[in-house]
């Protein structure tokens, strides 16, 4: 008898989640991100004009600074997980626990919804160092141990992440100098106290072009249509290596998988727009609109990878 009425409250259950599903959205969408202005930002509102006009409801985006992304991310972990109320952030969501404690857990309290772009960084030197290559940067690097400098956005950042995956897996003596900031970094770089960095495509791109500094490459996996003819660094002689930004869309985890799933092909669809497209690469990135599970893929796999880094090279977000 009870497993009968078990049997059947399940069933109750399911039918109203996918009626909800079914139904959604009858009211507006949150989209919480970091600061206004700021990269993920700007690239959420290239989004939502389009993702409201499809899901026939206003998005709404709601600006939760601070504390490294904890705030927004908490926010979402905690909401009701019935999709009107989602996360758009990138890397610093799963890389900030491996630093810190935080009050959410990157891989339970959240459901993947799509990993809308990626950015890579780009590996630039001073344009006194006298290197045209990644492995002429690794045979001076080893040949004077501890005199180059790299300049990064601050301890745990994107910036400093990258250069200390190149510096393990190189095998390289290179010194870091935190800012608060890759704004701060970039113009030290400029000015040539330090002699290299990891820098974002977007803060980079403008330097580069106006020679202020060198590209030497790439860090995504394969070549980038941001920098044509830039070699990638794993083709340069460190075979494997890639550190990118992902943006990703998230919504709590037990969010109905029709709403993830409606969610996902909304947004997919937005991104692949041309005028998207185009407004989303000329900040210097580029749009991807995945299936959930290739954002579940890339997070596990850069959290693994960065997990090794900051464990091997001691980083702490202090």
């Amino acid at each position: 008898m009870r497993g009968a009425v078990l049997i059947a409250a399940i069933a109750g259950s399911l039918v109203v989640t996918s009626a909800a599903a079914q139904s959604f959205p009858v009211k507006p969408v949150r989209v919480i991100t970091n600061e206004a202005g700021a990269g993920l930002d700007f690239a959420l509102r290239l989004m939502t004009p389009g993702l409201g006009n499809a899901l026939g409801q206003q998005v709404i985006v709601d600006n939760r600074g601070g504390a490294g992304g904890v705030i927004a991310a908490d926010l979402v972990a905690k909401a009701t997980p019935d999709g009107y109320t989602l996360l758009y952030y990138s890397n610093g969501l799963w890389t900030l626990p491996l630093l810190q404690k935080v009050p959410y857990d990157p891989l339970r309290d959240f459901a993947p919804v799509t990993l809308a772009a990626t950015s890579p960084n780009i590996l630039v030197v001073h344009p006194s160092l006298p290197v045209n290559s990644v492995a002429e940067l690794i045979a001076l690097a080893k040949a004077k141990p501890g005199t180059l400098n790299y300049a990064s956005g601050g301890r745990g950042a994107p910036t400093h992440l990258a250069a200390e995956l190149f510096k393990s897996m190189a095998g390289v003596d290179i010194v870091h100098i935190p800012y608060k900031g890759s704004g701060p970094a970039l113009i030290s770089l400029i000015g040539g106290h330090e002699q290299l960095m990891f820098t974002v495509a977007v803060g980079g791109l403008t330097h580069v072009k106006a020679g202020r500094l060198k590209p030497l490459a790439v860090t995504s996996a394969k070549p980038s249509a941001l920098l044509p003819g830039l070699p990638t660094v794993a083709a340069s002689g460190l075979p494997g290596y890639e550190s990118v930004s992902i943006q990703g869309l998230f919504a709590p985890a037990r969010t109905p998988a029709a709403i993830v799933q409606r969610l996902q092909q909304e947004a997919a669809r937005v991104v692949a727009r041309t005028e998207v497209k185009e407004k989303f690469f000329n900040a210097g990135t580029e749009v991807v609109g995945s299936l959930p599970s290739e954002l579940a893929a890339a997070v596990k796999a850069d959290m693994t990878s960065m997990a090794k880094v900051i464990k091997a090279a001691g980083i702490s977000a202090d």
